[in-house]
């Protein structure tokens, strides 16, 4: 699993929890440009600066994230 030692936690997302889930921090530590950490449930890592987090949320309140996933 990805080492979250030092991330401040912000969200955990459980769809089944029975194998993990992914979460959201804030590392604090980090550089502007990584501060956001997306982890998912197979030990992958994504960082992002907060401007690129403000963006996504801005996107998925406005709907430009629905019904991405469906076939």
């Amino acid at each position: 699993m990805t080492d979250t030692n030092g991330l401040q936690l912000v969200a955990t997302f459980c769809g089944n929890c029975d194998y993990g889930s992914p979460q959201l921090f804030v590392d604090p530590n980090a550089p502007a440009e990584q501060r956001i950490v997306l982890t998912d449930n197979f030990g992958q890592r994504v960082q992002m600066s907060v401007d690129q987090r403000s963006n996504l949320v801005d996107d998925a309140k406005a709907g430009k994230l629905d019904g991405i996933a469906l076939p």
